[in-house]
């Protein structure tokens, strides 16, 4: 992976078939071997070929089943589809516990369970993936699972303190991050079912961030919670994330859009404003980009940069474009794809650097390839937007 040809202006970014005609494509090579079930975890740059090993987790698949559904709305005529089907069966078939909503938290490629503990945000995934999947398909099996997966969870894992355990084993601290993700597969059922159902959990997901993930004080969302949604004891308790103030404030203007709660737009004006004072370089000793880490009073913990944070400041800028028609979004939203395309992607290859230190090193060159998720949905959303 080389920077020479890397875009350094908006004028310079990849066209909008880079998606259909580079990343997916290129990914589908990496992600699926043949002859092989399920997805490839990660991918080495340096040894393309190295076995990749037998280990497959639900949230892999749950994921990459979801960025090849998409990826086939986006381009009907190209592969996508039948990467998503690979995946689909693989959760079906390996992941699950036939017919209880309960899936395996990891399990080897001939299905053998390792980690039998059926964790939140493994669920989040496997009900986001199969909105798309129905979406690419309709094939009603997927909405028979996430029948079954809603149900479990409301069965087997409500809190009585509100919101939803970690996972079976009663892991702690609790985390406002599984819940985030359910909103956005509760979202994305919605949208593809019709059911105000979907509607109505997303409603309780909404409510609890605003009455204890996000402090009403700072306006800042914790990460880490004790069983009362009291932030987590010791420095646990301090650490916010300028990714996931990004990533909520594009999930409470897309809840304002759908359902009209104008309480889900003014919080995510709060997480929003609190991020863009404190969360983002400007650029000037290296990539413009969001840290990784800053604290409740906004100082920044850790400067490292990581990709995904990059790719969920860009959907809210493009929700904040979409429904606020927020100039200084649009400007923002330039330069930090352009950023995005010099520092952290490839072009050529749909490669990435997956972390940066605070000037631009690389500090990792492994790619964990759940991270495609990310840099799928945001593109597809920017081209969505801007077009």
């Amino acid at each position: 992976m080389t920077r020479e040809e890397a875009p350094r202006s908006v004028s310079d970014l990849p066209s909008k078939a880079w998606l259909r005609k580079i990343l997916v494509p290129a990914w589908i090579d990496r992600a699926v071997r043949p002859g092989h079930a399920g997805f490839v975890e990660m991918f080495d740059p340096a040894d393309p070929a190295r076995d990749p090993g037998a280990l497959r987790t639900t949230l892999v698949t749950a994921r990459l089943t979801y960025v090849f559904s998409h990826a086939h709305l986006l381009d009907p005529q190209g592969r996508a589809l039948v990467a998503a089907r690979h995946g689909f069966a693989f959760l079906r078939d390996a992941c699950r516990e036939d017919g209880r909503g309960r899936f395996l938290h990891s399990v080897r490629e001939d299905g053998t369970p390792v980690d039998t503990r059926t964790d939140l945000y493994d669920l989040a995934f496997v009900l986001f993936a199969m909105a798309w999947y129905y979406r690419a398909t309709e094939d009603a099996a997927a909405l028979a699972i996430a029948d079954e997966v809603i149900g479990f969870i409301e069965s087997e894992m409500a809190h009585p303190q509100g919101g939803f355990a970690e996972d079976t084993a009663g892991t702690l601290p609790r985390r406002q991050n599984p819940h985030m993700h359910l909103l956005e597969a509760f979202h994305a059922l919605a949208e593809a079912t019709g059911e105000q159902r979907w509607l109505d959990h997303a409603n309780a997901i909404v409510r609890l961030a605003r009455e204890h993930l996000v402090d009403a004080e700072t306006g800042t969302l914790g990460e880490y919670f004790a069983d009362d949604w009291k932030p987590a004891p010791d420095a646990a308790g301090l650490v916010c994330e300028p990714g996931h103030h990004f990533e909520w404030t594009w999930l409470l203007l897309h809840h304002w859009r759908l359902t009209g709660d104008a309480q889900a737009r003014d919080l995510a004006e709060r997480l929003y404003g609190f991020a863009i004072r404190h969360g983002l370089d400007d650029g000037a000793t290296g990539p413009l980009a969001a840290f990784d880490v800053f604290d409740r009073t906004g100082n920044v913990t850790a400067s490292t940069k990581l990709l995904w944070p990059q790719t969920e400041a860009i959907k809210a800028f493009l929700a904040r474009i979409e429904f606020l028609g927020d100039a200084d979004a649009a400007a923002r939203l330039d330069r930090h794809l352009a950023s995005l395309f010099r520092w952290f992607v490839t072009p050529e290859t749909g490669l990435w650097f997956n972390q940066l230190a605070k000037d631009g090193t690389p500090t990792q060159t492994v790619i964990p390839v759940r991270v495609l998720y990310h840099l799928l949905l945001a593109l597809a959303e920017q081209e969505r937007v801007r077009s």
